[in-house]
């Protein structure tokens, strides 16, 4: 549709108003543009919101994968090491034991039905354990005080009503509870059970307040025949040639506060285990252990015990 439009506006050139035709429009011309320019934008609008939507959907699906690659990163920080690395033994009977190795000094130990634990402890060394996770334990052994070793949050998440926790004196002192052995003492923990305290201390002048002589333990652990050394913190003691028919040994190597891997060898001949493991190893060279073994005829088995 045409229109024509008249406009009355001033001449410039001598001020009087002037009739004149200025502009023809066609107004249907206009519609069909504007109606076309209107679809475009609704269009781009749609787009742009779907553009938002799948970006606002990627995004929600990255936080929810990072939330939970964190989550299962956490319980592989407790857990996983604890079956990765486990190792399964025949007693005389055939009954099953299982290593599990926690960390430094730490382990878990399956007897069949029975738990127990070594030297728990949750962060006080790397990396954090959450016990919650684990099995309530029957027995919680404990060598000695420090840090690294006993941890009273670690024995109450492991803790049932029934749980017997076997420690040096001043462990239970610092505990409030806790059957206390001395060098030399034996304790009989059920039918097939048996456990012998014995010296773990240092012999290095300058390191003799780490470990005194006769505070800590180390301990003979039998299962049913199966006889486990767990040495505590100490270094290559006369002792040692008092410890018979080991099965399994675990000896520490990390100076000042143990032994070199010269020493762990030295300790190995005394002890004779079937199979070693080097253990509170903290930054000594797994090589270093392992060359210092070569030639003893001891089965070597490096595992979680930084």
């Amino acid at each position: 549709m045409m229109k024509t439009c008249l406009f009355d506006y001033p001449d410039i050139r001598d001020g009087k108003s002037i009739n004149r035709t200025v502009l023809n429009l066609d107004y249907s011309e206009e519609r069909s543009i504007f109606a076309t320019e209107k679809k475009a934008f609704e269009e781009r609008k749609d787009m742009i919101g779907t553009i938002r939507e799948n970006i606002i959907m990627k995004l929600s699906t990255l936080i929810s994968l990072l939330s939970l690659g964190a989550l299962t990163l956490g319980c592989q920080s407790t857990q996983s090491q604890n079956t990765s690395t486990m190792d399964t033994f025949k007693t005389q009977s055939g009954k099953e034991v299982t290593i599990i190795p926690i960390k430094h000094a730490s382990m878990e130990i399956r007897f069949g039905e029975v738990e127990i634990q070594v030297d728990p402890v949750i962060d006080a060394t790397p990396p954090y354990t959450d016990y919650t996770q684990m099995p309530k334990a029957d027995y919680i052994l404990i060598t000695h005080e420090h840090y690294d070793h006993l941890d009273g949050k670690a024995v109450e998440q492991l803790s049932k009503a029934s749980t017997v926790i076997v420690t040096n004196k001043n462990s239970a002192a610092i505990l409030g509870r806790g059957e206390v052995m001395a060098n030399g003492d034996s304790l009989r923990l059920s039918d097939d059970i048996m456990l012998w305290a014995v010296p773990a201390y240092n012999t290095t002048e300058g390191h003799l307040q780490f470990h005194p002589k006769g505070r800590d333990n180390g301990f003979i652990l039998e299962l049913d025949g199966l006889r486990l050394y767990i040495a505590g913190d100490t270094e290559d003691i006369e002792e040692m040639n008092e410890v018979k028919d080991i099965d399994i040994a675990f000896l520490p190597c990390n100076q000042p506060y143990t032994m070199l891997p010269s020493q762990l060898r030295r300790a190995a001949d005394m002890v004779k285990p079937k199979v070693l493991y080097p253990y509170h190893f903290g930054d000594t060279p797994e090589d270093a252990m392992e060359q210092a073994m070569e030639g003893s005829g001891i089965e070597v088995r490096i595992r979680n015990f930084q």
